[in-house]
């Protein structure tokens, strides 16, 4: 009959299964512009069912690359244009309910986002209110632990040093 497996030991064969099919990824934006005295101000968005304070973000899209995916995401939910760095500034993860009430958990790939024009209308405007505010400011607002410390530790200065 072999060994006999405990209960542990079976669910962790089936982890890589579980985490892939529970787990989704997303590209957000970090959009922000620097102020007259040299200070950042990053743009916070709400969703549009809870109301919560976020950045914008969306799934992947065929064909674009995640930076092109994040400055398409900001357009449609924001109105913000801009030029998002290639290379990722930061991740965190959040549950997500989807539409069928599964919960997913979302791992979110940000980009830094440098605002050059902001737009009235937009795909998303009227759905969502949007809200400008200092990094430290702008984390006391958001729930995910991780992306709090993403926009307190954001300094518009460093990014130059992330590449493009």
């Amino acid at each position: 009959m072999g060994v006999q497996q405990t209960h542990p030991r079976r669910l962790a064969l089936h982890t890589s299964t579980t985490f892939e099919s529970l787990s989704a990824p997303q590209f957000g934006a970090l959009c922000f512009r620097t102020m007259e005295n040299g200070r950042p101000e990053i743009l916070l968005i709400t969703t549009r069912e809870t109301h919560r304070w976020t950045i914008p973000k969306g799934w992947p899209i065929k064909g674009l690359k995640p930076h092109e995916v994040v400055e398409r995401e900001a357009w449609e939910e924001a109105g913000i244009k801009g030029k998002a760095k290639k290379k990722p500034y930061g991740f965190y993860t959040y549950l997500k309910r989807l539409a069928d009430s599964r919960t997913v958990t979302a791992s979110v790939e940000v980009h830094a986002l440098e605002v050059k024009e902001i737009c009235l209308n937009f795909p998303e405007t009227g759905q969502r209110t949007l809200i400008w505010l200092p990094p430290i400011e702008a984390a006391l607002q958001v729930p995910e632990p991780q992306l709090k410390e993403l926009l307190a530790g954001f300094m518009a200065n460093e990014i130059g040093k992330i590449g493009s």
